[in-house]
């Protein structure tokens, strides 16, 4: 395989794909003047103070002092820069080729039909309250129903605990006793209703307390996660005061599915004749509403009707270059299909912000565009923060060293299609093709996020690992590197180290991560996220606590 990678003919540096050692020989008259470890940067030529560090052919910074060819580059010799970017000087958006999707064309998956034409991928009851006071009252709930239905996971645990108690009690040594229950099985309990894939329990600090805006932001997820394909039925418990109120939310239902047909039960605590009584009542409904969504079946549906969201975290320095190419390839795979893919986290499209505003399919998608990325950031500004400050310390550790430099590969999960539509945080995805959504960078923030929007899929590229999942939307994660993939195997569902190495394509492993996708639909295959309970839900505060 190759030690190092230049991506763009126009960068002035090259990522180290294995660990260079002082004096490896890089270009003919080039040399590592200190040892490059793997997933950095190496500078190709001099870079004198002041000057722009360009990577992928667009500037990722700009040095704050000389860097010598061969050198290292470090938080210590760039900073972040990004260029300028504006809607009115876009290029015309050019004829964009669709990818051969000749493989998948006659293709289906096995999904559940909804009333208002939406397909899910899974079959879910939720429980969700409007205001955090509620979170008890769910949390209940979920004790009585999860273990008894069958849903209840890490069951490994609490059985490895018990058994550790009664061994210990036995009079072993605790030699012993780690001996004979690490090497023990346990079984989970059988779905009372096999059809239905779980209950979730959505618990939340927002609702009251905060702006306005926010109360009517969490209505609006919360209405997205209720109409959302992939849920069948929904209880919502209210206190009653709060500033998220359930007129507020049904109006949302409603503007979201007119005709909404599924079970829909809410409660409110402050009109109910006592919590047990309020309690009892919601349980014995969500128990007939599980026998009623039992009886629905999976039924083919075209692969258009699949909605992926596209997502990263825990990023390395090869995430830019493998992983999250291979998921732009399953987005321009899904697009050419007549489907729909989702692109989010805003502050990780710095520094690429033109190219995509020169793939907006015209001018009110481009100034849609331009004014969410520019007020996301003015907002930023007023707390004394900015987009760069995105990067993590693990980021910057294993080689992403600026935003504009993170966001630069980021962005590649995006493919190369036209972006149809600039969404704002909790709107819906209404048009088949690639649309971007106004989320922050964080993975839980912005998978709830992109669930709320009706993504019905989600892929997750990581190159450090991250244990990330959603509450509705199966999630399957996708490594940067095979070292990874191997080492954390209980939380990794595709591999892309093959490109880092060279075996196999990035249009080719993007073709597999599809047919995984697929498979994942049709229930066929069930993501690592989702077998360990993976239930992440984590709602955007945009405002401040008053």
């Amino acid at each position: 395989m190759n030690k190092f990678l230049k991506i763009d003919s126009r960068d002035n540096v090259a990522v180290a794909l294995q660990t260079l050692e002082t004096g490896f020989e890089i270009l003919e008259g080039l040399t590592a003047r200190e040892t490059i470890p793997a997933k950095h940067k190496v500078a190709l030529q001099r870079i004198d103070r002041g000057e722009r560090v360009i990577m992928y052919g667009i500037t990722v910074g700009s040095t704050i002092e000389t860097i010598e060819a061969g050198a290292l580059l470090t938080t210590e010799n760039i900073e972040h820069e990004s260029e300028a970017f504006s809607a009115n000087e876009r290029s015309p958006l050019g004829s964009w080729q669709a990818t051969d999707v000749s493989k998948f064309f006659a293709g289906n998956f096995q999904g559940f039909h909804r009333s208002d034409g939406g397909i899910g991928t899974a079959n879910y009851w939720i429980v969700v309250p409007l205001v955090f006071c509620e979170n008890r009252n769910v949390q209940v709930m979920r004790e009585a129903l999860e273990e008894n239905l069958g849903y209840k996971r890490g069951s490994h645990y609490s059985d490895l605990v018990s058994r550790l108690v009664r061994l210990r009690a036995s009079g072993r040594s605790s030699d012993e006793v780690m001996e004979e229950a690490l090497h023990s099985n346990s079984s989970a309990a059988s779905r009372v209703f096999p059809n239905v894939d779980g209950v979730k329990f959505l618990t939340h600090g927002l609702g009251c307390g905060g702006t306005r805006d926010d109360a009517d932001a969490l209505c609006a997820l919360m209405a997205g996660y209720i109409t959302h394909p992939n849920v069948a039925g929904a209880t919502v418990l209210s206190l009653g005061c709060q500033n998220s109120t359930v007129e507020r939310l049904e109006e949302e239902i409603a503007r979201r599915d007119p005709g909404y047909g599924r079970p829909l039960h809410i409660y409110v605590q402050q009109k109910a004749d006592s919590e047990q009584a309020m309690l009892t009542k919601a349980l014995k409904e969500i128990f007939v509403g599980l026998d009623q969504i039992n009886t629905l079946q999976r039924e083919p549906a075209p692969l258009s009707k699949l909605i992926i969201g596209m997502e990263c975290g825990g990023s390395d320095g090869f995430s830019g270059i493998s992983a999250n190419p291979v998921l732009g390839r399953v987005s321009d795979l899904i697009v050419s299909l007549g489907g729909s893919a989702i692109l989010a986290e805003f502050p990780e499209l710095c520094g690429v912000e033109q190219e995509l505003l020169n793939r907006c399919v015209d001018d009110d998608t481009a100034s849609r565009l331009e004014s969410l990325i520019r007020r996301y950031a003015a907002h930023a500004a007023t707390v004394g923060a900015g987009f760069h400050m995105n990067p993590s310390p693990g980021n910057i550790a294993d080689g992403l060293l600026t935003d504009a430099m993170k966001s630069a590969g980021a962005a590649k999960k995006g493919g190369t299609s036209p972006i149809v539509a600039a969404l704002d945080y909790t709107e819906p995805v209404a048009k088949p093709g690639l649309n971007l959504l106004c989320t922050p960078g964080g993975d839980v923030e912005s998978t709830t996020a992109m669930a709320g929007s009706g993504a019905n899929v989600m892929i997750f590229s990581t190159g450090l690992g991250t244990p990330t999942g959603n509450a509705i939307c199966p999630t399957l994660k996708a490594s940067s590197n095979t070292e990874l993939s191997e080492r954390m195997s209980d939380i990794i569902d595709f591999n892309t180290g093959d490109v880092i190495t060279g075996d196999v394509s990035i249009a080719k492993l993007g073709e597999q991560l599809l047919d995984q996708v697929i498979a994942t639909a049709s229930g066929e295959y069930t993501p690592k996220a989702v077998s360990l309970g993976q239930d992440d839900f984590l709602p955007w505060k945009r405002g401040v606590s008053l």
